[in-house]
């Protein structure tokens, strides 16, 4: 490996565990584990991390870049359910935890990195190493909770609050993905999204 494909690693690296020590600062032997278990790997725009019909092998890490998770119903037509950026996890919970076949798709907005980690070596983490079983805890909670926040939005926001409410828990996703791909994870069309926009804008 050359220099700088190194200092690449350890850049990715010092970012997950830097993203451990905000919840639970891992321990020396616990780091050394786990650099040995998380693999790097890239995605070109539009490739995929998983696909309808595979099995979710891997929790993902980004380092860089923006996926989309999303389900296509029986019309061809798109929902976006969830997006991950840099220091965020994605996988598809019930595929990976259960091992079965998946319903859904991740695939990258924009180029991207991560750092990925299978489920019989997370599962070696959490028996050997319970610190991890902690820090996976909260990030788990955290998603429970982003996801009971947009169920309950889509229950009893009108589209412009929905909008604000994405506004304001993502100001990055605004400026970084398409009015098609916001409007889909609102659940409403880019053209109301545009009528939804031009209203903010024109208010006083």
């Amino acid at each position: 490996m050359n220099s700088s494909a190194s200092s690449h690693n350890e850049h990715a690296f010092g970012m997950l565990i830097s993203f451990f020590s905000s919840i639970f600062p891992l321990t020396k032997e616990s780091v050394v584990a786990a650099e040995q278990v998380f693999k790097q790997r890239t995605f070109k725009r539009k490739g995929f991390l998983l696909q309808e019909g595979d099995v979710c092998r891997f929790y993902t890490f980004v380092i860089s870049g923006c996926f989309k998770m999303y389900v296509v119903d029986q019309n061809g037509v798109e929902h976006n359910l969830q997006f991950a950026v840099e220091n965020e996890w994605i996988a598809d919970f019930q595929s990976f935890y259960d091992q079965k076949p998946s319903k859904m798709f991740i695939e990258a907005v924009e180029p991207a990195t991560v750092l990925q980690i299978e489920h019989k070596d997370l599962l070696y983490l959490y028996t050997h190493f319970p610190i991890f079983d902690r820090n996976f805890r909260i990030v788990i909670e955290r998603k429970y909770i982003e996801l009971q926040e947009r169920v309950l939005h889509n229950i009893s926001f009108t589209a412009d609050e929905r909008y604000l409410a994405f506004q304001q828990r993502y100001p990055a996703l605004i400026q970084r993905l398409p009015g098609t791909q916001i409007a889909s994870y609102l659940g409403i069309t880019s053209e109301f999204l545009s009528k939804v926009k031009k209203k903010m804008l024109n208010k006083p």
